[in-house]
């Protein structure tokens, strides 16, 4: 079988005029494969430049293949069977710029460079003061972009035709702003001046977006039919649901220049992102959160195992249904509606989500995703969420690493995060780590020890996950 590049397939060169940063799963099966059919069906005609966000990544594998790869897109469109594989070519590379810092920042001096699209995980929008401009690159994600920005601002000497399109698709609320926040402080900090600020502040648009389709990634379990399918050797095939909703929080004049809603495809350009993002975050990624530490350390692997286990189902449907549901201020009707909606998502036949997947950067997740909704509900209901906070202890548990039969649990995240747990964990004592995890206020940006009840309930739920195990401290739950 012959490897895929593009000496081996005839494949469109578009020109750049997107820069990417991630190349992970999510990206290249959302708005990739948002700009491939909007290059088909709106004549876009948009390459995408990839960089990678993080010192260890894979644009090298990204590279070998000369940017292209095959989405397959499974799930059931108005009563119907879709299963599509399709080679997506719009990535024409992928630069790492901790190895090749001058080829990333000559993507600034590129005249057809218009967008900047992002995906950098919860924890990538975020002010690191330790960064400098002189960095090679710097270290955020936020400071990286900048140190672009401030090099194109120069090298077209402040022309404000000459600006950026900014859409961060990292789940924070707000997204836009926070990165923008972000971005003034390097400006500050770096003492780039008033006229560089002004032109960010006026040839520059950062918008805030909501993104949703769940990407399972690589489809291990059926690669061999998908690359027989394709006829090549691809090692970066990827799976998503056909489901897709892309929400941008801008006006009609960006639209235009990112014709996206015109490709049939379901992009909204809206005044306010902010009612779809509170109901997305908390109804798909709330339980996706909590439910996959629980259903691993209960012997599942997928969602769709998760749900559909008599037990295991009872605690995803009382986190949705009982708990996330009664936090939110839309019409209960809709809400249902939509918590229905998602539910039909998670079991969706063609779709195999492995919660591991779902586990990278967890506490992070928690934060933005389940947090709000468990101080809301204790504040409505004078109780706290106990699926909740069973699926932070479900977290906490799978941070202390060890083996689930002859796997082992490697925990991925933050490397502080993942040494303040082994260092907890090393001292046996659940209500020690309990109170070490809830006081850790460089993961919260607060002691989540004065949240009354909580420290002596997680505790609770973790003594019961280690005596009894997993489905037991279940049972106590929605029994």
């Amino acid at each position: 079988m012959e490897r895929l590049n593009r000496t081996t397939v005839q494949a469109t060169k578009y020109p750049e005029k997107i820069i990417q940063f991630g190349e992970g799963n999510f990206l290249r099966a959302f708005v990739d494969w948002i700009v491939w059919k909007t290059n088909k069906a709106a004549d876009f005609n948009a390459g995408v430049v990839v960089v990678q966000p993080i010192d260890r990544g894979m644009v090298d594998v990204l590279n070998e293949q000369d940017g292209l790869y095959h989405l397959n897109l499974q799930g059931i469109d108005k009563g119907q069977p879709v299963d599509s594989l399709d080679m997506i070519d719009v990535i024409t590379r992928g630069i790492n710029p901790y190895r090749d810092f001058d080829d990333y920042m000559a993507l600034a001096e590129n005249p057809e460079i218009r967008f900047v699209i992002s995906n950098t995980t919860e924890a990538g929008i975020a002010f690191d003061p330790t960064c400098r401009l002189e960095d090679r690159p710097a270290s955020s994600y936020p400071g990286k972009l900048t140190q672009l920005l401030y090099r194109r601002y120069c090298h077209f000497n402040g022309d404000e035709g000459k600006g950026l399109i900014i859409f961060p698709c990292e789940l924070i609320f707000l997204n836009g702003r926070e990165l923008k926040k972000c971005i003034y402080q390097y400006i500050d900090l770096w003492n780039l001046g008033e006229d560089f600020k002004k032109w960010f502040e006026n040839a520059c648009g950062v918008y805030c977006t909501l993104v949703d389709r769940i990407v399972p990634g690589y489809p291990k379990d059926n690669i061999n039919e998908l690359l027989d399918r394709a006829g090549f050797e691809d090692r970066i095939v990827v799976k998503a649901e056909i489901f897709h909703l892309w929400v941008i929080e801008a006006p009609e004049s960006v639209a235009k220049e990112f014709p996206a809603d015109k490709a049939g495809l379901n992009v909204l350009f809206v005044p306010s992102e902010a009612p779809y993002h509170e109901r997305k975050v908390t109804l798909l990624n709330g339980p996706h959160t909590v439910l996959s530490p629980v259903g691993y350390l209960s012997g599942l692997d997928t969602v769709k195992e998760c749900v559909e286990d008599p037990l295991i189902g009872k605690f995803v449907r009382k986190v949705m249904y009982e708990e996330l549901i009664e936090t939110l201020d839309l019409p209960m009707e809709e809400l249902k509606q939509f918590a229905d909606a998602v539910m039909e998502r998670f079991v969706n036949p063609y779709v195999k989500h492995f919660v591991t997947s779902i586990m990278l950067n967890s506490f992070p997740k928690y934060k933005t995703r389940d947090l709000p909704g468990l101080k809301t509900y204790l504040k409505r209901r004078g109780e706290l969420p106990q699926g909740l906070v069973l699926g932070l202890a479900g977290i906490i548990t799978y941070y202390k690493g060890g083996k689930r039969g002859d796997v082992e649990i490697v925990p991925a995240d933050d490397a502080a995060i993942v040494a303040l747990l082994k260092d907890l964990w090393a001292a046996g004592d659940t209500a020690k780590v309990a109170e070490g995890v809830l006081g850790a206020e460089f993961i919260w940006g607060e002691n989540l020890n004065a949240i009354p009840g909580l420290t002596a309930l997680l505790a609770e739920k973790l003594a019961l996950i280690q005596s009894e195990g997993m489905r037991k401290a279940v049972e106590s739950v929605v029994l």
